[in-house]
């Protein structure tokens, strides 16, 4: 037998005995690798973090017991759906994110299983090692990505940190043990709540992102030379290559999950707010200074300006579809139609003349509203700025067909309940009590208000700290409401998102499908009426939402065909 051939029949064993393994403690039958990835029957599964991918050339089979231990912690003790959603978009964080999870998991071993928890020490340790031979500890960026590693993973599971390195990340862990003490302290109390939990590993993502950024910015104005550049990027390759976050189908855009919520089935009356006292309603521009708005605007037009579209056909397009004949008035002195009495003191005088008659005149009318709302949570700042694109260059063309126009948004007033979850905390904490989050309705540009007076508002879309969950129920209904309070015959919401309704304070005290099926009730229900709700995807499939929808990968610019789909979709051609 050659080399080659005995190396994959050594790997395809590792990976039976390790597949056996994960079964065995998860107790899910269908379980198995296939090409190095572990599948659920014919779906790919994702390896969330770097030291679960050992390799026969560098790892014993020791590591390799450890990685399945980890993998099979993960898919045991953490709800994938519920990460998911609070998943940030963002690439550092995100990063983060998953491995203060994937910690979290591995510290929950049982205690009469010493031997799960040596292997997974022995594989993290052995991971730790190899970043350490790589070099990566030598830019700014990787020291401070692998002493958070260090620290938390110590912190939450007990074991020392790699003596190897202790000395190297000694002063940077110290500094972020100081900058993230009290969320690190939520960590540990929360370890067994899932929900508990990820407010603070969501703050420590942000945070050490956030300063990892500012190390970015600190070496670019010193003016470091291209091969430190490289080595940054390499650093953060080092964390990401091998990190597997969502192990999408072929076509990469991934359905939205959803489930039952046995709350709201069986809540008399059905869904519930607990207090409406901290909701609000405002005009988005009023948030943003007017200095700062200006500075959007102007990096607005300059993309829109980049783009390759042909606003003109979109225009043609639009009209088309949404705009009827009617009568706009008659043309007199016409040679055929209706005798035209204001007229006939002309056959008198002259004879001849033909040019008797009136028509009546037929111009398209768009007797409709379209309004667009925007899912303003954390997720979709990713992505924002193509969104705002999208949006400023639809509503202009809506316009210009005759179209009324409402540009539209939503999100909470803080994260994790806010005074609407301390309220609930002093009243006692009574079971699911509904809603548990201060809802935010932003109005970006009214019905009334043309494009031109709007440009700078819209503009306000591009401001980060607007963004953070959503309750998407209550947001159609209010936008519905706006339009059904108007004389327009025909009424059509686009909803633009880019995952499934998010609040973890409503989420924690009723269940994780409590705002997803209170979301799909609305939509029922309005769409039933004189309603057309559509839904636009931002790189995530909403059809367990809207029967209507479409999927969208704008990471690549705006181009005519997809707005071609989109007014196809406000058609009602598309379905999810």
């Amino acid at each position: 037998m050659t080399t080659g051939r005995a190396a994959a029949r050594h790997q395809q064993r590792v990976d039976e005995l390790c597949a056996g393994a994960i079964r065995a403690l998860t107790g899910q039958a269908n379980l198995h690798f296939r090409g190095r990835r572990l599948h659920r029957g014919h779906k790919a599964l994702p390896l969330p973090a770097p030291h679960l991918h050992p390799s026969l050339e560098h790892d014993n089979f020791r590591s390799f017991r450890g990685a399945a231990d980890a993998v099979a912690l993960r898919l045991s003790k953490s709800d994938p759906a519920l990460h998911r959603r609070l998943c940030p978009a963002d690439p550092v964080e995100r990063l983060l994110f998953e491995l203060q999870e994937q910690f979290r998991v591995e510290a929950l071993v049982p205690e009469d299983m010493k031997g799960m928890r040596r292997n997974l020490k022995h594989r993290f340790d052995q991971w730790s090692l190899e970043f350490l031979a790589s070099g990566l500890l030598e830019s700014a960026r990787g020291m401070v990505l692998y002493a958070l590693a260090q620290s938390v993973r110590s912190r939450l599971t007990g074991d020392r940190v790699l003596e190897a390195t202790e000395d190297l990340i000694e002063t940077t862990r110290g500094m972020l043990l100081r900058m993230i003490a009290i969320d690190l302290g939520g960590l540990r109390r929360n370890l067994a709540d899932q929900a508990e939990f990820a407010p603070y590993a969501l703050r420590i993502a942000h945070d050490v992102a956030a300063l990892v950024a500012t190390r970015d910015d600190e070496r670019g104005k010193k003016g470091d030379d291209a091969e430190a550049d490289d080595k940054d990027d390499d650093d953060r390759s080092g964390f990401t290559l091998l990190m597997d976050f969502d192990a999408e189908p072929e076509d990469g855009i991934a359905l939205a999950g959803t489930g039952e919520s046995r709350v709201l089935a069986e809540t008399e009356g059905g869904y519930r707010v607990f207090t409406t006292a901290y909701d609000r309603e405002v005009q988005a521009g009023d948030l943003v200074r007017r200095e700062l708005l200006r500075e959007y605007r102007e990096r607005l037009d300059q993309r829109i300006a980049a783009q390759n579209v042909n606003r003109a056909r979109l225009t043609r397009e639009l009209t088309a579809l949404l705009a009827q004949p009617a009568i706009q008035g008659w043309d007199s002195a016409q040679e055929e139609g209706r005798i035209d009495g204001a007229r006939l003191a002309q056959l008198v005088s002259s004879p001849a003349e033909t040019r008797l008659f009136k028509s009546e005149r037929h111009e398209p009318r768009a007797d409709c509203i379209v309004s667009i709302l925007i899912d303003c949570s954390g997720s979709m700042r990713q992505t924002i700025e193509s969104v705002a694109m999208l949006v400023d260059i639809l509503i202009r063309a809506l316009e210009q067909a005759g179209v009324t126009s409402e540009l539209l948004g939503f999100t909470t007033g803080a994260w994790n309940g806010g005074r609407a979850a301390r309220d609930w905390q002093r009243g006692g904490k009574p079971r699911h009590p509904g809603r548990l989050n201060e809802v935010c309705h932003m109005v970006f540009k009214d019905a009334e208000t043309p494009w031109r007076r709007a440009r700078p508002n819209i503009a306000a879309l591009l401001k980060n700290d607007l963004f953070r969950e959503g309750v998407d129920g209550e947001a159609v209904t209010w936008a519905c409401n706006r339009m059904l309070a108007r004389d327009e015959a025909r009424r059509i919401l686009i909803v633009i998102s880019d995952g499934s309704p998010m609040d973890a304070a409503t989420e924690r005290v009723n269940d994780s499908f409590y705002l997803d099926n209170h979301l799909k009730d609305v939509v029922a229900r309005f769409e039933q009426g004189t309603v057309h709700i559509v839904g636009l995807g931002v790189g995530l499939d909403l059809s367990p939402y809207y029967s209507q929808s479409l999927a969208v990968d704008m990471s690549k610019g705006l181009d005519n065909a997809l707005f071609h789909e989109v007014v196809q979709l406000i058609g009602g051609r598309h379905r999810g």
